[in-house]
């Protein structure tokens, strides 16, 4: 798909425009990543062409094949969450050294999210290289109380006072005994 897109848009075989990724599930669609090296041309729109041209004959040839073009981007948060088009984020929380995120989606935005089969969370893995967990607000609402209770729990239980103090030290941001020791 590379190839194709590089033979249809000059700029990227000039190397104006770089193919960062691709992702595709053959036949049915695909995700590409681009950036461009010079900052007044916009990438996507290069890619696409006049009324969609140049995309048109690379999805002619893949036998319509549906692509997203998305633009690349250094921050990972960023990225993903532009791979995640057309779907609506509210809320990342990367995990680095792991290289996996929790992606937060209003809840009307889940299916939209995740994709035909998951098609769309599969392809923007596939594309980032990142590992991607996607939750809706009410989902991610419900984890932190969880999480939030369990600690209050925890300061209540090991430190034996009361639930009022469990909770303030929770809500003030510890997280374990040793926390609170420093």
């Amino acid at each position: 798909m590379a190839k194709l897109f590089t033979m249809e848009v000059p700029e990227i075989y000039d190397g104006i425009i770089e193919i960062k990724s691709v992702a595709r599930d053959p036949g049915s669609r695909a995700k590409i990543a681009v950036v461009s090296r010079d900052g007044s041309i916009d990438p996507v729109g290069a890619c696409v062409g006049m009324r969609g041209s140049r995309v048109q004959a690379v999805v002619a040839e893949l036998q319509g094949e549906k692509i997203d073009i998305i633009p690349w981007s250094p921050d990972a948060a960023t990225f993903i969450v532009n791979a995640l088009q057309p779907a609506e984020v509210s809320k990342v929380v990367l995990d680095e050294d792991a290289e996996r995120i929790e992606v937060v989606v209003p809840d009307d935005q889940l299916s939209l999210a995740i994709g035909r089969r998951g098609q769309n969370v599969r392809l923007a893995s596939q594309l980032t290289g990142w590992s991607i967990d996607i939750l809706t607000e009410q989902e991610e609402s419900e984890n932190r109380q969880k999480e939030f209770n369990e600690r209050s729990k925890l300061f209540m239980e090991s430190l034996d006072v009361d639930e009022m103090v469990g909770q303030v030290m929770a809500s003030e941001g510890f997280a374990s005994i040793e926390e609170i020791a420093c």
